[in-house]
Parts: structure tokens; C-alpha cells; sequence
């Protein structure tokens, strides 16, 4: 089975270089709905069985509108588990007031995963988010179980980053050296035991008509 990972439609505090974690939810941005609606037509002719995301509403909404635009009956289910990291005294902070405070901990979280210690600031480590992401994605195949079953998981884009490296194999230093994410891209996994992932697709942004920005990508 095939697994199409979608990152939620950019919002106002990604746009302003702020942290944005399962605590925070700024307004998505009116382009971002355009690019919903791209990715929407990009996946129209792959038939999904069903669509996953987090709860959280800018992936919530990111998710209904590209199923909407798939003009397929594609349900819906929301879960916890694919909420974003959670950020503590992180969240909604500036990228330059986190420099300033939380140097240390800034370094670790964008470019040295396994020594990103979350204690300082009360949030979750890179381990903490795949333990739990982990059995989300298990149960998601678990409940799909034919080959040619397609799913779409619709979710955040630092949680992504951990997780889709992590089934992959990837180890815990080396989770970030594959690259970031950028808003509405897509990235598809496959596999047949849900133990198991062999990676089709990286970012895929080829449908997206808008010029990539730094802010894009996490």
C-alpha cells in the first residue's frame, strides 16, 4: 500500500518565522487554499480508501479540502497521534527570540535531533514524537490492508520530518539531513507490512504554481 503524507497549508505565524507546535494554531493563509486545491487535483486520479490527519485545524482543514477536491467519497478520521510536537515555552516564539533564549536547544531541535533536550523548555523530544506517531501509522495500515490501497495522512511538518525518517530507518542524528518540508507537498511511503517503508516521493511540490519562500519549509 502506498501512504501520501501532506503537510498542512502554511499559516500566519509560518509565514512570520514563528514556532507553530500542537499548542499553536495561527490563521491559514488565503494562498494556502489554492494550494489545497492543487494537491487536490494532483491526487485526483490516484483512488484513495481513506484520509487521515491531525485534529489540530489547520491540518484538519488542509485535510477536508484536498479530499473535497479529489471528487472522491474519501472518509475521514482524525488522530491524536499526528498532532505536532509539542513546543512548551517554544510555542509562538519568534525563530529569533528562540535564538536568543533557547540557543542550545534551537541547534539540537533544527540539526541534532538525538541531543535536542526537551526538558528546558517543557516540550516533547524527537523519540517522544515517533513513539507515539509510530503506532498511528501502524494502525492506519493495519486497517487498509489491501495492496492497492491508497491512504492520504494529512499532518505537521516537523512531526512528518521525524516520523517519515524514522520509518524509513533513518537514525535519530540523521533525521534532519534528508531536508525539510514545504506546505502542501507531498511525500509517499510504501509498504507491504507496515514494519517496513521504501520511500517514493520526497516533498513533491511539483504541482504547486506559487515560487517556493524560506518560510515554506521546516
Amino acid at each position: 500500500m502506498k501512504l501520501y503524507f501532506i503537510r498542512h497549508g502554511k499559516t500566519q505565524w509560518n509565514l512570520e518565522g514563528r514556532f507553530q507546535g500542537a499548542g499553536g494554531d495561527s490563521p491559514l493563509l488565503t494562498e494556502s487554499y489554492q494550494q489545497m486545491v492543487q494537491v487536490g487535483h494532483f491526487l485526483r486520479d490516484t483512488p484513495f480508501t481513506h484520509a487521515y490527519a491531525s485534529p489540530i485545524k489547520r491540518a484538519r482543514v488542509t485535510a477536508r479540502r484536498v479530499v473535497h477536491e479529489l471528487h472522491q467519497r474519501v472518509p475521514l478520521t482524525l488522530m491524536s497521534r499526528l498532532e505536532e510536537f509539542h513546543l512548551g515555552q517554544m510555542e509562538g516564539m519568534a525563530f529569533d527570540d528562540v535564538r536568543q533564549q533557547f540557543p542550545a536547544e534551537l541547534d539540537a531541535f533544527r540539526n541534532h535531533p538525538d541531543q535536542y533536550d526537551a526538558a528546558t523548555i517543557g516540550g516533547e523530544t524527537f523519540t517522544e514524537v515517533i513513539d507515539r506517531m509510530t503506532p498511528a501509522i501502524q494502525t492506519i495500515v493495519a486497517d487498509n490492508p489491501r495492496p492497492t490501497d491508497n491512504v492520504l495522512i494529512v499532518s505537521h511538518g516537523a512531526a512528518l520530518n521525524a516520523e517519515i525518517n524514522a520509518l524509513l530507518g533513518t537514525p535519530l542524528a540523521d533525521l534532519r539531513k534528508r531536508g525539510g518540508i514545504r506546505n502542501t507537498s507531498v511525500t509517499i511511503l510504501e509498504t507491504t507490512d507496515g514494519h517496513h517503508f521504501d520511500l517514493i516521493d520526497w516533498n513533491d511540490t511539483s504541482f504547486l504554481t506559487a515560487a517556493a519562500t524560506p518560510t515554506d519549509t521546516i
